[in-house]
């Protein structure tokens, strides 16, 4: 089963996006995408030395609502910025995060999240992996920000990626 799939969260990721971008379900559809969700695994699993082992559980669905929520009320906390508050009052700070995962593809979910979250942005990774630098458009306490990225997103990713 391993030779045919050998990551199959990859191959089933590919074949949801092309259905997606298909835009439609045909039969066509699915066996055009089930073909490059089984072949295009196969090509580059060289470049995949090591695959992440990941928890696919209560802990993965718990960080995936709760980075959700924080999408939706960030989005809603940004307009309020925008809106109401003048440019000059705006506290837009660089963070520096602290990195506690080992992982690349850990650390690339980390600043994937903060940069989907409206208002902040991940800007780079230090050379040894051990920092993050974030860009946040309104920030009243550096340190609290900084916590709460660590609690809210590294601690719940720490259990997810073994």
């Amino acid at each position: 089963m391993k030779r045919l799939l050998p990551h199959p969260a990859l191959s089933a990721m590919l074949l949801i996006v092309w259905l997606l971008m298909a835009n439609t379900i045909t039969v066509g559809g699915i066996v055009l995408g089930g073909i490059f969700a089984l072949i295009l695994p196969k090509f580059t699993q060289p470049f995949w030395p090591d695959r992440p082992r990941m928890r696919f559980g209560r802990a993965f669905l718990a960080y995936l609502a709760i980075v959700v929520f924080d999408i939706v009320v960030a989005n809603f906390q940004v307009a309020r910025l925008i809106l109401f508050r003048r440019n000059r009052d705006l506290r837009a700070r660089w963070l520096i995060v602290p990195i506690e995962l080992t992982t690349p593809e850990a650390i690339t979910m980390l600043a994937g999240t903060i940069s989907l979250t409206p208002g902040t942005v991940s800007s780079d990774v230090s050379a040894d992996g051990r920092y993050l630098l974030v860009h946040a458009l309104d920030v009243a306490d550096d340190a609290a920000e900084v916590a709460r990225i660590k609690t809210r997103y590294q601690a719940r990713l720490q259990r997810i990626f073994v």
